[in-house]
């Protein structure tokens, strides 16, 4: 590369510099490029003449022959004058950054962390305390009236997704709301559409997003590396938010309900920069990356309702 004068300021256009100059509407010309014929008053003849023909008549006749003064500069005179400008360098095009996609060193065999949850974490006495999470209820048919609304989807192998809201009384989470969003879905995947719907549902009624539900249609029931962000989302909102399962086809366990193990998953999550489906390592405190919940009780007396905006 050439060496690069920085002396030299480079002032970029402003936008006024781009703005296209304005033809006045009396200049004479139309919108063809073609003069006009406008009235100019001849004092000796009184006739009308054209543009050019006004032009024309100022001549005295010293365009014909023009003065030394206004002559073109002699060949060396130029020459000269060009010569004063051989020294002046065009500096260098700032760099422009380019995105460098960082190499992800492979994970050891040793070190890649359990696909399955790990067990749920009995509280203290069976009471939550200030270091652990507010108890959360969940409506017995719920899961069951989930699958109901899946069921279209589960026998052509599409997942289904739905988002779980509710209210807070006397320190206790109920999930009193089940939505359902426009999603677009594959045999392994959910994705919601038109988010603002759900977040002007949670709003109008006023509810906290208390976690999400999904099915597997065909799988077994565990939470893939692409639901472990999912449910990332979630949980740093709220530290009670759960994830439920639905696994029809898993007669060994057809549901779970689970959330990110906390310090050790929440902090794999959280540093992870990989999208799709990949491995993750082990939590550094021995943990798995997320476990079955212990704060969550199943109520049969909450009611709940379904808002389906499919």
């Amino acid at each position: 590369m050439g060496q690069c004068i920085s002396a030299i300021q480079v002032r970029y256009p402003s936008s006024t510099d781009l703005t296209p100059t304005e033809i006045p509407i009396d200049s004479g010309l139309n919108q063809a490029g073609q003069y006009d014929i406008v009235a100019v008053k001849d004092g000796n003849s009184g006739e009308n003449l054209s543009t050019m023909d006004a032009i024309l008549s100022l001549d005295d006749g010293r365009w014909l022959h023009p003065t030394e003064d206004s002559r073109p500069p002699l060949l060396d005179e130029a020459r000269e004058d060009l010569f004063q400008f051989s020294n002046i360098h065009q500096p260098c095009p700032p760099p422009v950054l380019a995105r460098v996609q960082q190499d992800i060193a492979p994970i050891p065999p040793s070190k890649v962390a359990d696909p399955r949850p790990g067990p749920a974490k009995p509280s203290q006495d069976g009471l939550p305390d200030s270091n652990s999470y507010q108890h959360l209820h969940v409506p017995v048919r719920l899961m069951e009236d989930f699958l109901r609304l899946a069921r279209a989807n589960t026998q052509k192998n599409l997942e289904t997704c739905g988002v779980l809201a509710g209210s807070l009384k006397n320190r206790v989470f109920h999930i009193t709301t089940l939505i359902v969003p426009k999603q677009e879905s594959t045999s392994d995947s959910c994705q919601t559409l038109n988010e603002e719907e759900i977040f002007e549902v949670q709003d109008r009624l006023s509810l906290f997003p208390l976690g999400w539900i999904h099915t597997h249609p065909t799988q077994t029931c565990f939470m893939s590396s692409v639901d472990l962000h999912t449910h990332y989302s979630y949980q740093i909102m709220l530290p009670e938010a759960i994830a439920i399962v639905m696994a029809p086809t898993d007669e060994s366990s057809p549901h779970g309900i689970f959330h990110l193990s906390d310090p050790g998953g929440v902090s794999v999550i959280r540093n992870c920069q990989q999208r799709g489906f990949h491995p993750h390592e082990e939590p550094s405190d021995g943990t798995t990356i997320y476990e079955h919940c212990s704060h969550v009780f199943m109520n049969p007396n909450i009611k709940f309702d379904v808002v389906d905006l499919r």
